[in-house]
């Protein structure tokens, strides 16, 4: 008996050891696997479809789908990224041969402002647009150097950016094929009653379908909303500024509304009241109305989280694990909310002692 327990133990910390060392391996590739193993949830029931419809092999089927993950998400994504590069080049072309004065566009914003808001500023060290860019360039080096960390583990350089980009449709192509069959290991293997296995797994899937669907959708379309905007007020770098809503937007409640609200501030100063009441107007009720309607429905009914723990997880997950975390903190708070729920249930089921009748 003592053999068999040293051996069980042994046998664990075995175990133990090669997951962490194998963890420890594709730590650097950690940003491929997550995308990876996300894009196989996401499309896995377009897989199933495309099998049984077309009535292909899974290998034909998981190729096939891996081509419109391409087609419908990475190249409409490496479009966008070189317009936004393009947009952010130029609008850094005009500051620097003066052709846009941030100061002068500050001076007259300040002059703009009621006495007391002025001298709120003034009091906070904001008089002045050397003091913003001071204050904006501590806050930028501060925050980041962990974003840069994580950049430089993920990939360094185009070279790194391919191998990254490889081993996610590698592997995507793989979970796609032999997903049902890791599944069953994976339980099989998993000391867990079944019934809990199921329910951890049905959670997991819905709120990475969930998440990444709903917020990414609320987010395209407030930033295409907000870029539309943008482009027919005239306002320079309208696809940069989309894709920085677009991003923003990701924050549930207070996203888009950081870039279109200073603009329209902007606007307003200017003398461009008309402007700047109709961006107000139009973000408040039309891509407003998209977060506030579409978000709940797409996110908040699989999921079965409230706003706030939304809010606080993909806010905590974003600046631990960056543009990542937005997948990674709603999930952990899920499972937080699942594995609890599971505690409840089985403690509420549990029979309590039958008492002896009183004599």
């Amino acid at each position: 008996m003592q053999t068999e327990d040293l051996q069980r133990k042994a046998f664990v910390a075995l175990l133990v050891a090669v997951s962490a060392a194998f963890l420890w391996v594709i730590f650097p590739m950690f940003g491929a696997v997550l995308w990876g193993v996300t894009f196989a949830i996401l499309f896995t029931p377009l897989h199933k479809r495309l099998q049984a419809s077309l009535r292909l092999k899974p290998t034909w089927a998981a190729v096939l789908t891996t081509l419109l993950v391409l087609l419908l998400v990475v190249l409409p994504a490496v479009l966008v990224s070189g317009m936004v590069v393009q947009e952010a080049s130029t609008l850094v072309e005009k500051l620097r041969s003066g052709e846009i004065d941030l100061g002068a566009y500050y001076r007259q914003l300040m002059r703009a402002l009621p006495a007391w808001a002025t001298r709120l500023l003034e009091g906070a060290g904001l008089g002045d647009l050397s003091s913003v860019q001071e204050r904006l360039k501590q806050s930028a080096a501060g925050g980041s150097q962990p974003i840069a960390k994580r950049l430089w583990l993920v990939g360094q350089g185009t070279l790194d950016f391919a191998v990254n980009f490889f081993v996610m449709v590698y592997l995507l192509f793989f979970l796609l094929r032999d997903g049902p069959r890791l599944m069953q290991r994976i339980r099989h293997a998993t000391p867990l009653d079944p019934a809990v296995q199921a329910r951890l797994a049905k959670n997991f899937s819905a709120v990475v379908r969930s998440t990444v669907k709903g917020n990414i959708l609320v987010a395209l379309l407030q930033g295409a909303l907000g870029g539309v905007a943008l482009l027919v007020l005239g306002i320079p770098g309208a696809v940069l500024w989309a894709v920085v809503m677009a991003f923003l937007s990701l924050l549930p409640a207070v996203g888009a509304a950081m870039v279109w609200g200073p603009i329209a501030i902007y606007l307003l100063s200017m003398g461009q009241v008309a402007q700047g009441v109709g961006l107000i107007a139009f973000g408040t009720l039309v891509i407003g109305l998209v977060d506030n309607l579409l978000r709940p429905i797409l996110v908040g009914k699989e999921t079965r989280m409230p706003d706030w723990v939304v809010l606080i997880s993909t806010i905590g997950g974003m600046s631990l694990f960056g543009i990542n975390g937005f997948v990674i903190g709603p999930v952990i708070a899920a499972l937080f909310i699942a594995v609890w729920d599971l505690t409840t249930d089985d403690s509420s089921a549990t029979p309590e002692p039958s008492q002896k009748p009183t004599p």
